[in-house]
């Protein structure tokens, strides 16, 4: 048994953390003791697994501040998760091995007493800075530099997609090392367990018993182009008989953080464009929806829609391809690694039109729903089951530990 420390620096909800959260119980299952350090855990804003006990959370540094005077994010967050870090090499039960994730200046101080340190990329940071000035880049300049350096410490570099892996290359040149890459996966055993519960009551409203349900699940952020669902819903009135739109509705499940102020803006941006386009009656947003509500959600509808361009790999159309439902999405990152247009789902461009054609496709076409929602299902069983990622990540873990032993 290997004791692994999971540091990952805010345990909300969210692609990174779903991948964190389902990478533990992995190892957990297979016999390693597992646990999180983390410098955020909301209560109310988590995964369940990190909320009822089922992995140890402890929390450290929640005095340091996120930001000085609405700026210096990044700073900040390197500071809290250099805190992390020397809270973990001091603790009384040091782990053998300590995965982090999306912030690499911690690794120096991991290594100092730590055996084995994985480090997960899911997207270069920097290039999730957004533009700025001169003094922006100068101020971005030492901590990009920071990020490359420290990346190129960990013992082994996970990537999350072949997209991934070309970013990876490409923005950090001075490295020789070679990721590997791991695609995340569903904790499918909790899938199979959750009762589903009625539609009535994750939106506390009746919907007519035909009804042709929509789903977009993602956060309330701006880089994620929600908007383009509602567009797209806006254009089904054209390419749809009256009686067919008219029973067509439109869920909005995103996460949802209320110290976030990108979060708390952008859904109300949303609220408004649906008014403007005059489908507020049919949009229904829902955030940080519970995961029993989520996985009720995937059942009930019929068609997801993933509006993300660019995205690094994507959870959500893995957890719909998992019951059954086709998934439109961009034509870009990740989603062209785990979705096959044409036959699992569409890949389209990025535009309101593009989805809505392939929406008003799929549902005009109930057999080409039903076959591409079996498509989907044999699709993750073969190359995204959660038993394959579990596979993989034991063995890194356990050849990691061999190697020091021998």
């Amino acid at each position: 048994m290997t004791r692994v420390t999971f540091l990952h620096p805010d345990l909300g909800i969210g692609g990174a953390e779903r991948l964190v959260v389902d990478a533990a119980l992995a190892l957990k299952k297979n016999g390693h003791d597992v646990n999180f350090v983390t410098t955020h855990h909301d209560l109310e804003h988590c995964f369940s697994e990190t909320k009822d006990g089922t992995i140890p959370v402890t929390v450290v540094g929640t005095w340091l501040p996120r930001h000085i005077l609405g700026r210096f994010y990044a700073l900040c967050a390197y500071i809290r998760m250099i805190y992390a870090a020397s809270y973990i090499i001091f603790c009384d039960q040091r782990p053998e091995v300590v995965f982090c994730d999306l912030v690499s200046v911690c690794i120096p101080i991991l290594i100092v007493r730590i055996p084995y340190v994985v480090f997960y990329c899911h997207h270069p940071d920097q290039l999730l800075s957004s533009p700025g000035g001169c003094i922006k880049q100068l101020y971005r300049m030492p901590l990009n530099y920071l990020e490359e350096i420290t990346t190129g410490m960990a013992h082994k570099v996970f990537v999350n997609s072949c997209y991934t892996n070309d970013v990876f290359r490409n923005t950090f040149r001075r490295l020789k090392i070679k990721p590997e890459i791991l695609y995340p996966s569903i904790n499918t055993d909790f899938f199979n367990k959750t009762r589903i519960v009625s539609i009535e009551r994750v939106l506390d409203r009746k919907l007519p018993d035909d009804s042709i349900i929509l789903l977009s699940i993602n956060r309330y952020e701006r880089k994620k182009k929600l908007s383009l669902a509602i567009e797209a819903f806006a254009e089904l009135e054209k390419l749809l008989t009256k009686e067919v739109y008219k029973r067509v509705y439109l869920i909005m499940a995103g996460g949802y953080d209320k110290r976030v102020e990108e979060n708390v803006e952008y859904h109300l941006e949303l609220i408004e464009l649906a008014d403007e386009l005059h489908v507020t009656d049919k949009v229904i947003f829902l955030r940080s929806p519970s995961d029993v509500d989520k996985i009720s959600l995937l059942h009930h509808c019929k068609i997801v829609i993933y509006t993300p361009p660019n995205e690094h790999f994507g959870i959500v159309p893995l957890e719909a391809m998992y019951v059954g439902k086709p998934v439109i999405a961009h034509k870009s990152g990740g989603p062209t690694e785990s979705i096959r247009s044409g036959e699992t789902g569409f890949l389209v461009d990025l535009s309101g039109e593009a989805f809505a054609s392939k929406i008003a496709y799929l549902i005009t076409n109930p057999t080409h729903l039903e076959n591409f929602g079996r498509s989907g299902q044999y699709r993750f069983l073969v190359t995204f089951s959660f038993a394959a990622f579990s596979a993989r990540l034991n063995k890194a873990i356990n050849d990691l530990t061999d190697t020091k032993t021998k």
